[in-house]
């Protein structure tokens, strides 16, 4: 793809670092692999190629620096995409020479670097400038400022899938009986193929689990996504891509860097609007990383006449490794091209294709009891420039884990520096967020507070008397404040939002903490938010608030549920494991 910006380069170091592994893989958007050479003599012969190859990346590495010195920074970028293009369009499989590999690598750091250096970024909000290389495949990497928390990405799992002997022996019985599927409930056209039936077998059987957590945390979002999907020309029901790329979870990331609910990885997503900085990268917003998938789907298919099986192929291999294969086939048609794409692309497309049919008639398919997830509740306030998350923890009642869950695109414990920023925060605290701000002077946003209720004719001299705090304090907090007839105060804590960083930091680390004092607890079926939070031994009022929920919500089976961790601990709930 030629649309380059400087955050492809990011995500191509994490993409070669991935080749190590031994497995194929192919991520959303990303090339496919060439044949592997790894002979000694091989690796000789290639040497002077190898070398030329450096030297023209290292002449245009040097003329973006030499346009960044001059402050020409939109110059620069193409300067160190060239760089980085020199190497990837070379026609060299860069993972299987040793010395262009660590070459490439070192490059892409270098321009890493350069372009988003580490001074003028306040100290005090934790995390320096990483690009940690992933050896084996197993956890994807993570690039850049080192705040942001990422999850594996289920890509990575279905790259390495072989369907078995009984799942691929498919009569034409049940072949025609997907087209007559597919003409009645879907709106969009596809042929029907037996591995289509394959993979809706392979769900029927021991992927059951994987498509029933899929179909369950797809109520967070498909309304959302249907609905984009329909502004943008897009079929909806090819919203249920969303579940193939990231099973509904915005903070997935595959080894090759390609992040969000629909794996963009980074140079896709600046050609499709998504901003990536040191403070936000929107390919994991819940909104614009759906319209962008809307929109590049559209691109793709206008590309290909309305052919959307070949736009799904080409969203997850690029356009260009679809257009090779298209000349090479004489064909337009995806199943006619299938010998000439990678495995994982001829894997992907039916793949879709089946939970699309799933997930549209799941009854149909066996299955009858999946409680679907609730949409995503939050109110989305403007915040000022670099407004602490703690800060905004405190005067809405909840906490920084959950802040940060409904707004996965903040790299950071802060809102971006320079900028106003619309932060979704939980439901019906929005205004109570815009009141207590207001309250806040201006040069005391660096300190934490907290929030109590007063009752009514209490004075701040009262309140003084029973929180700690001086009655200057709360007179520069709350001036101006009529307790007549009650309300709220907000006390200072006499902390910074540096020192509470740093206790939450240090918190962090077990895969079961998500905070300096929760932990997650898996729902059994049919259980309410106040029942979980009595058999855990927790305040009903305290789980309620970390999840943005009511005491009477219904929870799914399995549903993961934030909880204070001095509660007890939670029996054992019963799970499906995935396959």
């Amino acid at each position: 793809m030629k649309n380059t910006s400087l955050p492809r380069l990011v995500a191509n170091a994490a993409l070669i670092a991935a080749f190590i592994t031994p497995s194929l893989t192919l991520q959303a958007q990303i090339p496919a692999k060439s044949y592997l050479r790894d002979t000694p003599n091989e690796i000789e012969r290639e040497d002077p190629r190898v070398q030329q190859i450096i030297a023209r990346a290292e002449e245009q590495f040097k003329l973006g620096e030499l346009n960044l010195k001059d402050n020409k920074r939109e110059a620069a970028r193409q300067k160190f995409d060239q760089a980085v293009d020199t190497v990837l369009e070379s026609g060299m499989d860069v993972r299987s020479n040793p010395r262009l590999q660590k070459f490439y690598l070192e490059l892409v750091e270098r321009v890493y670097r350069v372009e988003v250096p580490t001074q003028g970024l306040p100290a005090t909000q934790g995390g320096a400038l990483s690009v940690e290389v992933a050896q084996n495949g197993s956890a994807p990497p993570q690039i850049g400022f080192g705040d942001q928390k990422f999850e594996p990405s289920p890509l990575d799992e279905y790259s390495k899938l072989i369907l078995t002997r009984e799942e691929t022996e498919v009569s034409n019985e049940q072949v025609a009986k997907l087209e007559d599927e597919i003409k009645t409930t879907l709106d969009f056209k596809f042929t029907p193929h037996a591995r289509v039936q394959g993979f809706i077998n392979f769900y029927q059987g021991r992927g059951r689990g994987t498509m029933e957590t899929g179909m369950r945390r797809s109520g967070q979002f498909m309304t959302m996504a249907r609905r984009i999907f329909r502004e943008e020309g897009v079929p909806e029901d090819i919203a249920w891509l969303g579940q193939v790329e990231s099973s509904w979870r915005p903070q997935v990331r595959s080894w090759a860097a390609a992040s969000g609910l629909w794996q963009f990885i980074p140079s896709t997503g600046a050609r499709f609007g998504l901003r990536q900085t040191a403070y936000v990268d929107e390919r994991n917003s819940f909104e614009k990383a759906t319209r962008a998938s809307a929109k590049y789907l559209k691109w793709l298919a206008n590309r290909y006449g309305g052919n959307w099986e070949l736009a799904m192929g080409a969203y997850n291999t690029g356009e260009g490794n679809i257009d090779r294969a298209i000349r090479r086939a004489g064909s337009s048609d995806f199943w006619t091209i299938y010998p000439y794409i990678a495995q994982e692309t001829r894997d992907y497309v039916p793949n879709i294709l089946a939970t699309i049919l799933i997930g549209k008639s799941p009854q149909k398919y066996g299955f009858r009891n999946v409680q679907k997830m609730s949409p995503l509740s939050y109110d989305i306030v403007n915040v000022p420039s670099a407004t602490s998350l703690h800060l905004i923890a405190s005067l809405t009642d909840s906490n920084v884990d959950f802040l940060r869950s409904i707004n996965p695109e903040l790299r950071r414990d802060m809102t971006p520096p320079g900028e106003g920023y619309n932060i979704r925060v939980p439901a019906k605290r929005g205004g109570q967020l815009v009141a207590l701000l207001k309250r806040i002077p201006t040069d005391r946003r660096d300190q934490l507070a907290r929030v109590i209720p007063v009752a009514a004719g209490e004075d701040l001299q009262a309140v003084a008397a029973r929180t700690g705090a001086s009655l200057s304090q709360l007179q520069q907090w709350n001036g101006g404040v009529d307790l007549s007839k009650g309300g709220k105060v907000i006390v200072p804590t006499g902390r910074s939002v540096v020192q509470t960083a740093k206790v939450y930091e240090r918190g962090r680390g077990s895969s079961t903490s998500i905070g300096s004092s929760l932990r997650m607890v898996a729902a059994q079926g049919g259980e309410t938010i106040a029942q979980l939070a009595a058999r855990v031994g927790a305040s009903v009022d305290d789980v309620a608030k970390l999840n943005g929920m009511s005491a009477g919500t219904s929870l799914a089976h399995g549903q993961q549920v934030r909880v204070p961790s001095s509660g007890k601990p939670a029996a054992a709930a019963p799970s499906r494991r995935r396959r």
